[in-house]
């Protein structure tokens, strides 16, 4: 079984202090600032940016393909090894200086600027499977839910911390400010590089090494405990279900992280003071999103929690492709002369508390189906999972939008979290919990 009682508090602050360092590159790398950065003035082929989109979803989708590859064999190495924290070391050192050196990419220096945020984005993304594995060594299975939360939320506000930092004293995307809003880079690098540091002084490394067979090696070894758990597959088919939900919500989530603020620069066609409020908007209903249903996982489980989650999402992507509709509709219905990019705050707002919750939760919901000793193994496969989803996700759309444009292509995304409530519902979360708590019984006989 998993930890019986809560760790310390500054451990679990600890912990939590990873997903408040590392979601300053997903706002300001991948969200908010670079990927606008990347596909309006690094590529800059006006006036539908395609081109821009395009190679956008390949970059970040050859990363996530990398993370697919290494994670499981990863979790499997850390497992018999116990070495999370240092696999953990690595990804952030690497995430950092990567992300740094983004500040040496000119316009037109498309490969360079691919390049490195592919190496940045497999570091980061690495590292949150890495980091989620600790989660089951934190408290008891009843627990996790608001300890995920806990880390989410805190996330989001290590998020809107940096970002806002940034967004004050960078100023807007534009070539003629390239000078300064190039250090968008080396302040997200940094930002990471410190906030990061009271997990490695707190976070504690469980489990003791095993013993390594005469003449194998860790490779041999990872992919053997992957065999030996995929033989086992039938045993952990709620994990089964919840991981092909997971593939079909985290394609949509990824691509909402991914284009939501190039769909409101190109689509949309928001003001800088717009696109600063989307950010304060879906930050802090994200981090409202991942505490409150946190707490509310403790009281009505992880599974009905994972399900309304999803069903916010389907009405935040509806206001998203339905914007300007909705924009029309409210003038002829109700004489309200709202701008569209206004009605468009309301999506974020629905589509911040959708994307804190629903990724708290299925961590959450791991943890309660992991058998103690697998935890870098299963979150492992979860990483998968998540970043297969990125690649799908990312690439469909991003060939959609080549044939369609973004704005009918984010459609896409309503299938994705329709397949996402279907995979999920045969799940059941007791008899997966059990099921974990009898495969420790029996390793321990």
């Amino acid at each position: 079984m998993g930890a019986t009682r809560l760790a310390a508090k500054r451990e679990i602050f600890g912990w939590a202090m990873f997903d408040f360092a590392n979601q300053g590159y997903t706002l300001l790398i991948i969200t908010v600032i670079y990927g606008d950065l990347f596909t309006r003035v690094i590529v800059g082929d006006a006036p539908d940016y395609r081109l821009g989109n395009l190679l956008w979803s390949w970059a970040l989708a050859i990363s996530y393909l990398l993370v697919v590859l290494a994670n499981p064999v990863c979790g499997a190495i850390m497992d018999f090894t116990a070495s999370r924290k240092r696999f953990l070391f690595a990804s952030y050192l690497l995430t950092v200086v990567a992300t740094a050196l983004l500040y040496v990419v000119e316009p037109g220096w498309v490969l360079l600027a691919m390049l490195l945020i592919i190496v940045s984005n497999f570091a980061y993304a690495i590292g949150e499977g890495f980091i989620a594995s600790f989660l089951t060594d934190l408290g008891p299975r009843s627990a996790l839910g608001w300890i995920s939360g806990l880390g989410w939320g805190l996330g989001y506000i290590g998020g809107l911390v940096a970002a806002a930092f940034a967004l004050v004293f960078l100023g807007e995307v534009s070539l003629e400010n390239y000078d300064t809003v190039r250090w968008v880079g080396p302040f997200a690098g940094l930002f990471f590089l410190l906030a990061a540091i009271p997990t490695f002084v707190w976070l504690r490394e469980r489990g003791s090494a095993r013993i390594r067979p005469a003449g194998q090696g860790l490779l041999s070894i990872g992919f053997g405990r992957l065999q030996r758990t995929w033989r086992e597959v039938n045993r952990f088919k709620d994990l089964r279900y919840l991981l092909i939900s997971v593939f079909f919500a985290m394609a949509g989530v990824y691509i909402i992280i991914a284009f939501s603020f190039i769909y409101g620069a190109q689509v949309i066609g928001w003001d800088e003071d717009v696109r600063v409020l989307m950010f304060i908007t879906v930050q802090i209903t994200a981090a409202l999103g991942a505490v409150g249903f946190g707490w509310l996982q403790s009281h009505i489980g992880a599974r009905t929690t994972y399900l309304i989650t999803l069903g916010l999402w389907l009405l935040a992507i509806l206001a998203i492709w339905q914007t300007l509709a909705l924009t029309e509709l409210m003038r002829d219905w109700f004489a309200v002369q709202w701008q569209a990019q206004y009605v468009f705050l309301v999506a974020g707002v629905l589509a911040g508390a959708s994307l804190g919750s629903s990724q708290s939760a299925t961590r959450a919901l791991v943890g309660v189906l992991t058998p103690q000793g697998k935890a870098a193994e299963f979150f492992g496969l979860w990483g998968m999972a998540s970043k297969l989803a990125a690649v799908f996700g990312i690439v469909g759309l991003g060939l959609m939008q080549w044939g369609l444009g973004l704005a009918d292509a984010i459609v896409f995304c309503l299938l994705l979290f329709v397949l996402a409530i279907v995979a999920v519902l045969p799940m059941r979360e007791a008899r997966g919990m059990a099921v974990a708590e009898l495969w420790q019984d029996e390793q321990s006989e």
